[in-house]
Protein backbone atom coordinates (compact mmCIF):
# COMPACT_ATOMS: atom_id res chain seq x y z
CA UNK A 1 0.00 0.00 0.00
CA UNK A 2 1.46 3.38 -1.54
CA UNK A 3 -1.06 5.52 -0.17
CA UNK A 4 -2.56 5.25 3.55
CA UNK A 5 -5.55 3.55 3.34
CA UNK A 6 -8.73 4.11 6.17
CA UNK A 7 -11.63 1.86 6.03
CA UNK A 8 -14.79 3.27 6.86
CA UNK A 9 -18.61 1.88 7.43
CA UNK A 10 -20.22 1.33 3.78
CA UNK A 11 -23.58 2.55 4.87
CA UNK A 12 -26.52 3.16 7.70
CA UNK A 13 -26.08 5.15 11.08
CA UNK A 14 -22.85 4.40 11.66
CA UNK A 15 -21.15 5.69 7.94
CA UNK A 16 -23.32 9.02 8.61
CA UNK A 17 -21.53 9.31 11.65
CA UNK A 18 -18.19 8.61 10.75
CA UNK A 19 -18.47 11.01 7.98
CA UNK A 20 -20.03 13.73 9.91
CA UNK A 21 -16.58 13.00 12.70
CA UNK A 22 -14.32 13.26 10.05
CA UNK A 23 -16.25 16.63 8.31
CA UNK A 24 -16.16 18.47 11.25
CA UNK A 25 -12.56 18.26 10.92
CA UNK A 26 -12.83 19.67 7.53
CA UNK A 27 -12.17 15.95 6.17
CA UNK A 28 -14.89 15.63 3.54
CA UNK A 29 -14.87 12.16 2.12
CA UNK A 30 -16.73 12.14 -2.07
CA UNK A 31 -17.74 8.69 -3.24
CA UNK A 32 -16.60 9.83 -7.70
CA UNK A 33 -19.25 7.57 -8.89
CA UNK A 34 -22.31 7.36 -6.24
CA UNK A 35 -23.36 6.22 -3.05
CA UNK A 36 -23.40 2.63 -5.00
CA UNK A 37 -19.01 3.30 -4.70
CA UNK A 38 -17.15 1.39 -2.54
CA UNK A 39 -13.90 3.33 -3.09
CA UNK A 40 -13.45 7.08 -2.30
CA UNK A 41 -11.37 9.99 -1.44
CA UNK A 42 -10.79 12.48 1.70
CA UNK A 43 -10.30 15.86 0.68
CA UNK A 44 -8.08 18.17 2.66
CA UNK A 45 -5.65 15.02 3.55
CA UNK A 46 -3.05 14.08 0.21
CA UNK A 47 -2.24 10.16 -0.59
CA UNK A 48 -5.33 9.02 1.34
CA UNK A 49 -7.00 5.73 -0.03
CA UNK A 50 -10.82 5.38 0.97
CA UNK A 51 -12.42 2.11 1.43
CA UNK A 52 -16.25 1.66 2.35
CA UNK A 53 -16.85 -1.96 3.94
CA UNK A 54 -19.32 -3.50 6.71
CA UNK A 55 -18.18 -2.68 10.00
CA UNK A 56 -17.22 -6.25 10.65
CA UNK A 57 -15.18 -5.95 7.33
CA UNK A 58 -13.16 -3.10 8.64
CA UNK A 59 -12.41 -5.11 12.06
CA UNK A 60 -11.21 -7.97 9.61
CA UNK A 61 -9.05 -5.79 7.01
CA UNK A 62 -7.33 -3.95 10.34
CA UNK A 63 -6.66 -7.62 11.86
CA UNK A 64 -4.66 -8.38 8.64
CA UNK A 65 -3.35 -5.17 7.62
CA UNK A 66 -4.99 -4.81 4.54
CA UNK A 67 -5.90 -0.92 5.82
CA UNK A 68 -3.68 1.03 7.93
CA UNK A 69 -6.61 2.83 9.91
CA UNK A 70 -10.33 2.11 10.40
CA UNK A 71 -13.23 3.25 11.90
CA UNK A 72 -15.45 0.45 13.59
CA UNK A 73 -17.19 -0.98 16.74
CA UNK A 74 -14.84 -1.86 19.75
CA UNK A 75 -17.11 -4.99 19.90
CA UNK A 76 -15.96 -6.02 16.59
CA UNK A 77 -12.23 -5.36 16.93
CA UNK A 78 -12.03 -7.27 20.71
CA UNK A 79 -13.94 -10.36 18.69
CA UNK A 80 -11.63 -10.56 15.91
CA UNK A 81 -8.97 -9.95 18.63
CA UNK A 82 -9.04 -13.22 20.43
CA UNK A 83 -7.97 -14.96 17.32
CA UNK A 84 -5.72 -12.75 15.80
CA UNK A 85 -3.85 -11.71 19.17
CA UNK A 86 -2.47 -7.96 19.24
CA UNK A 87 -2.84 -6.43 15.86
CA UNK A 88 -4.75 -3.39 16.34
CA UNK A 89 -4.42 -0.13 18.16
CA UNK A 90 -7.32 1.90 19.27
CA UNK A 91 -6.59 5.12 18.47
CA UNK A 92 -9.47 7.22 20.43
CA UNK A 93 -12.40 6.35 21.20
CA UNK A 94 -15.10 8.02 19.30
CA UNK A 95 -18.24 8.98 21.63
CA UNK A 96 -21.19 7.44 18.93
CA UNK A 97 -22.52 4.23 17.72
CA UNK A 98 -22.61 3.19 21.50
CA UNK A 99 -23.78 -0.71 22.71
CA UNK A 100 -23.14 -2.71 24.87
CA UNK A 101 -22.53 -6.66 24.56
CA UNK A 102 -24.66 -8.40 27.22
CA UNK A 103 -25.82 -11.85 28.56
CA UNK A 104 -29.79 -11.90 27.97
CA UNK A 105 -31.96 -15.01 29.47
CA UNK A 106 -35.44 -15.70 29.23
CA UNK A 107 -37.53 -13.27 32.03
CA UNK A 108 -39.35 -16.17 33.08
CA UNK A 109 -35.81 -17.54 34.55
CA UNK A 110 -36.90 -15.42 38.16
CA UNK A 111 -34.51 -17.03 40.16
CA UNK A 112 -31.38 -15.95 37.08
CA UNK A 113 -30.01 -12.83 37.98
CA UNK A 114 -26.30 -13.29 37.96
CA UNK A 115 -23.87 -15.62 35.97
CA UNK A 116 -23.47 -17.62 38.73
CA UNK A 117 -27.07 -18.74 38.95
CA UNK A 118 -26.69 -19.03 35.08
CA UNK A 119 -23.74 -21.49 35.56
CA UNK A 120 -25.95 -23.46 38.62
CA UNK A 121 -29.11 -23.51 35.81
CA UNK A 122 -26.37 -25.19 33.54
CA UNK A 123 -24.90 -27.86 35.32
CA UNK A 124 -28.80 -28.45 36.29
CA UNK A 125 -29.95 -28.25 32.92
CA UNK A 126 -27.05 -30.94 31.28
CA UNK A 127 -28.08 -33.18 34.31
CA UNK A 128 -31.73 -32.84 33.50
CA UNK A 129 -31.86 -33.22 29.98
CA UNK A 130 -28.53 -34.55 28.95
CA UNK A 131 -27.20 -31.97 26.95
CA UNK A 132 -25.42 -28.54 27.28
CA UNK A 133 -27.52 -25.09 27.82
CA UNK A 134 -27.26 -23.39 24.27
CA UNK A 135 -26.15 -20.09 24.09
CA UNK A 136 -26.79 -18.15 20.69
CA UNK A 137 -24.57 -15.16 19.35
CA UNK A 138 -22.29 -13.67 17.02
CA UNK A 139 -19.79 -12.73 19.30
CA UNK A 140 -18.18 -16.61 19.59
CA UNK A 141 -14.53 -15.18 20.96
CA UNK A 142 -16.32 -12.97 23.10
CA UNK A 143 -18.51 -15.24 24.70
CA UNK A 144 -15.74 -18.11 25.47
CA UNK A 145 -13.68 -15.71 27.32
CA UNK A 146 -16.21 -14.03 29.41
CA UNK A 147 -18.04 -17.45 30.26
CA UNK A 148 -14.56 -18.66 31.44
CA UNK A 149 -13.98 -15.66 33.51
CA UNK A 150 -16.85 -16.59 35.19
CA UNK A 151 -16.29 -20.43 35.64
CA UNK A 152 -18.79 -21.52 33.27
CA UNK A 153 -18.05 -24.34 31.25
CA UNK A 154 -21.55 -26.26 30.52
CA UNK A 155 -22.59 -25.24 27.40
CA UNK A 156 -22.17 -24.91 24.15
CA UNK A 157 -22.36 -22.06 21.64
CA UNK A 158 -24.51 -21.96 18.92
CA UNK A 159 -23.72 -19.52 16.10
CA UNK A 160 -26.59 -17.01 15.25
CA UNK A 161 -26.59 -15.99 11.55
CA UNK A 162 -29.96 -13.97 11.87
CA UNK A 163 -31.58 -12.27 14.88
CA UNK A 164 -30.07 -13.08 17.80
CA UNK A 165 -32.63 -12.23 20.16
CA UNK A 166 -35.73 -14.41 18.84
CA UNK A 167 -33.34 -17.77 19.53
CA UNK A 168 -34.82 -18.89 22.69
CA UNK A 169 -38.36 -18.28 21.75
CA UNK A 170 -37.46 -20.70 18.52
CA UNK A 171 -36.32 -23.07 20.71
CA UNK A 172 -32.73 -22.81 19.00
CA UNK A 173 -31.16 -21.86 22.58
CA UNK A 174 -31.77 -21.30 25.85
CA UNK A 175 -29.39 -17.72 26.68
CA UNK A 176 -27.83 -15.07 24.17
CA UNK A 177 -25.20 -12.80 24.19
CA UNK A 178 -25.72 -9.78 21.91
CA UNK A 179 -25.44 -6.28 21.26
CA UNK A 180 -28.43 -4.02 22.81
CA UNK A 181 -28.32 0.02 22.76
CA UNK A 182 -31.91 0.79 24.36
CA UNK A 183 -32.88 -2.98 25.54
CA UNK A 184 -36.16 -2.34 23.25
CA UNK A 185 -35.98 -5.11 21.31
CA UNK A 186 -34.57 -7.85 24.06
CA UNK A 187 -38.02 -6.43 26.17
CA UNK A 188 -40.20 -7.65 23.33
CA UNK A 189 -38.79 -10.70 22.79
CA UNK A 190 -39.21 -11.34 26.99
CA UNK A 191 -35.62 -11.49 27.63
CA UNK A 192 -33.46 -9.94 30.17
CA UNK A 193 -30.24 -8.73 31.07
CA UNK A 194 -27.94 -10.37 34.24
CA UNK A 195 -27.02 -8.08 36.38
CA UNK A 196 -23.24 -8.88 36.22
CA UNK A 197 -24.09 -9.85 32.32
CA UNK A 198 -22.62 -6.73 30.33
CA UNK A 199 -19.46 -8.03 28.72
CA UNK A 200 -18.56 -4.61 26.78
CA UNK A 201 -19.56 -1.10 27.09
CA UNK A 202 -18.30 -0.34 23.18
CA UNK A 203 -18.53 2.08 20.74
CA UNK A 204 -16.71 3.10 17.76
CA UNK A 205 -12.87 3.91 17.27
CA UNK A 206 -10.62 5.06 15.46
CA UNK A 207 -8.27 2.61 14.66
CA UNK A 208 -4.81 1.27 13.56
CA UNK A 209 -3.59 -1.85 12.07
CA UNK A 210 -0.66 -2.91 13.26
CA UNK A 211 0.60 -5.07 10.41
CA UNK A 212 0.21 -2.70 8.15
CA UNK A 213 2.98 -1.31 6.53
CA UNK A 214 3.67 2.17 7.40
CA UNK A 215 6.08 3.49 5.53
CA UNK A 216 7.34 7.45 5.84
CA UNK A 217 5.08 8.37 3.51
CA UNK A 218 2.18 6.55 5.21
CA UNK A 219 3.32 7.97 8.19
CA UNK A 220 3.55 11.24 7.13
CA UNK A 221 -0.19 11.14 5.81
CA UNK A 222 -1.02 9.61 9.10
CA UNK A 223 0.47 12.60 11.14
CA UNK A 224 -1.54 14.80 9.02
CA UNK A 225 -5.08 13.32 9.19
CA UNK A 226 -4.52 13.52 13.33
CA UNK A 227 -3.32 16.74 13.36
CA UNK A 228 -6.70 17.70 11.89
CA UNK A 229 -9.02 15.48 14.06
CA UNK A 230 -6.23 16.66 17.74
CA UNK A 231 -6.51 19.79 16.40
CA UNK A 232 -10.62 20.46 15.50
CA UNK A 233 -10.82 18.63 19.23
CA UNK A 234 -8.55 20.83 20.89
CA UNK A 235 -10.53 23.86 19.45
CA UNK A 236 -14.23 22.44 20.25
CA UNK A 237 -12.77 21.91 23.95
CA UNK A 238 -12.57 25.65 25.21
CA UNK A 239 -11.44 29.19 24.16
CA UNK A 240 -8.21 30.54 23.41
CA UNK A 241 -7.80 33.43 26.15
CA UNK A 242 -4.87 36.05 25.55
CA UNK A 243 -3.60 38.44 27.99
CA UNK A 244 -0.69 41.23 28.34
CA UNK A 245 2.23 39.81 30.45
CA UNK A 246 3.33 41.36 33.83
CA UNK A 247 4.74 40.27 36.16
CA UNK A 248 1.67 39.37 38.82
CA UNK A 249 -0.36 37.14 35.50
CA UNK A 250 3.39 35.33 34.92
CA UNK A 251 3.06 34.58 38.95
CA UNK A 252 -0.75 33.16 38.30
CA UNK A 253 -0.27 30.98 34.93
CA UNK A 254 1.07 28.24 37.22
CA UNK A 255 -1.94 27.77 39.04
CA UNK A 256 -4.21 28.38 35.93
CA UNK A 257 -2.22 25.39 34.65
CA UNK A 258 -2.56 23.38 37.81
CA UNK A 259 -5.74 24.24 39.34
CA UNK A 260 -8.01 25.06 35.86
CA UNK A 261 -6.13 22.71 33.46
CA UNK A 262 -5.05 25.59 31.22
CA UNK A 263 -2.83 25.34 28.27
CA UNK A 264 -0.43 27.48 27.28
CA UNK A 265 -0.05 27.42 23.63
CA UNK A 266 1.75 30.84 23.24
CA UNK A 267 4.00 32.89 25.09
CA UNK A 268 6.29 35.92 24.75
CA UNK A 269 7.76 38.36 26.38
CA UNK A 270 4.99 40.64 26.59
CA UNK A 271 1.66 38.08 26.10
CA UNK A 272 0.58 34.72 26.45
CA UNK A 273 -2.49 32.98 24.69
CA UNK A 274 -3.96 29.87 26.91
CA UNK A 275 -6.29 26.97 26.18
CA UNK A 276 -8.75 27.22 28.33
CA UNK A 277 -12.05 24.89 28.59
CA UNK A 278 -15.33 26.74 28.49
CA UNK A 279 -16.65 25.21 31.89
CA UNK A 280 -13.60 26.94 33.14
CA UNK A 281 -13.42 30.13 31.94
CA UNK A 282 -15.14 32.23 33.98
CA UNK A 283 -13.01 30.96 36.83
CA UNK A 284 -9.83 31.95 34.73
CA UNK A 285 -11.02 35.39 33.96
CA UNK A 286 -11.79 36.10 37.90
CA UNK A 287 -8.44 34.62 38.64
CA UNK A 288 -6.17 36.44 36.16
CA UNK A 289 -8.33 39.86 37.45
CA UNK A 290 -7.19 39.10 40.90
CA UNK A 291 -3.25 39.34 40.11
CA UNK A 292 -4.42 43.15 39.88
CA UNK A 293 -3.71 43.22 36.11
CA UNK A 294 -4.84 46.36 34.28
CA UNK A 295 -4.13 44.65 30.54
CA UNK A 296 -7.13 43.39 28.75
CA UNK A 297 -7.65 39.78 28.63
CA UNK A 298 -9.99 38.56 25.31
CA UNK A 299 -11.04 35.12 24.76
CA UNK A 300 -12.46 33.48 21.31
CA UNK A 301 -13.42 30.31 19.66
CA UNK A 302 -11.63 29.25 16.94
CA UNK A 303 -11.86 26.32 14.41
CA UNK A 304 -8.47 24.29 14.63
CA UNK A 305 -5.61 24.49 17.59
CA UNK A 306 -2.54 23.06 15.84
CA UNK A 307 0.15 22.12 18.52
CA UNK A 308 3.72 20.24 18.16
CA UNK A 309 2.08 17.19 20.57
CA UNK A 310 -0.09 15.49 18.80
CA UNK A 311 -1.38 12.72 20.90
CA UNK A 312 -3.23 10.97 18.34
CA UNK A 313 -0.13 10.36 16.04
CA UNK A 314 2.26 9.61 19.50
CA UNK A 315 0.04 7.12 20.53
CA UNK A 316 0.48 5.33 16.99
CA UNK A 317 4.19 5.78 16.78
CA UNK A 318 4.63 4.52 20.36
CA UNK A 319 3.44 1.37 19.15
CA UNK A 320 4.96 0.93 16.25
CA UNK A 321 8.44 1.19 17.37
Amino acid sequence: MSALTIALPSKGRLQEQALAFLGDAGLNVAQARGTRDYVATLSGIPDVAVALLSAAEIAGELHAGRVHLGISGEDLLREHAQDAGDRTLVIEKLGFGRADVIVAVPRAWIDVATMADLDDVAAAFHARHHRRLRVATKYLNLTRAFFAGHGIADYRIVESLGATEGAPAAGTAEAIVDITTTGATLAANELKVLDDGVILRSEAVLAASLRAGWSEPVRIAARALFDRLAARALAKSGQIVRVRLDQAVEAALPTLERNLRAKVLTRTPTEASLLVTDANLTQAMTLLRATGTQASVTAEKTDYIFTAENPLYAKLQAALR
